[in-house]
């Protein structure tokens, strides 16, 4: 079994961020207010070439936190983690403190 993937092109690996179900004083949090999909970007491709051979880089860098679209994407397993395959204009935004 692989352990690492190294995306290709213009695709990026994201890891999602399961949000909290209880808070630290034991209340359980309807699973409603807990959705937003989000993730941390676990990889990047080199990018992807346009129809004059213009070189495209992929705009989010290792490390990013994503906003990421309801569906999409192609779910992968690596050991017993699962991550997700995006293309770069599949994910929505980025999000900042």
């Amino acid at each position: 079994m692989a352990k690492r993937l190294v995306p290709l092109l213009n695709r990026v690996l994201v890891e999602k961020i399961v949000p909290p179900s209880k808070t630290n004083a034991g209340i359980l949090l309807p699973e409603k207010s807990t959705k937003l999909n989000s993730g941390k970007v676990v990889a990047v491709g080199h990018g992807v070439r346009d129809k004059e051979g213009k070189f495209i880089l992929v705009t989010v860098k290792e490390g990013d936190t994503v906003l990421l679209p309801d569906y999409g994407g192609t779910e992968v397993k690596l050991g017993d983690k699962e991550y997700h395959l995006y293309r770069d204009e599949d994910i929505l935004g980025t999000l900042h403190d």
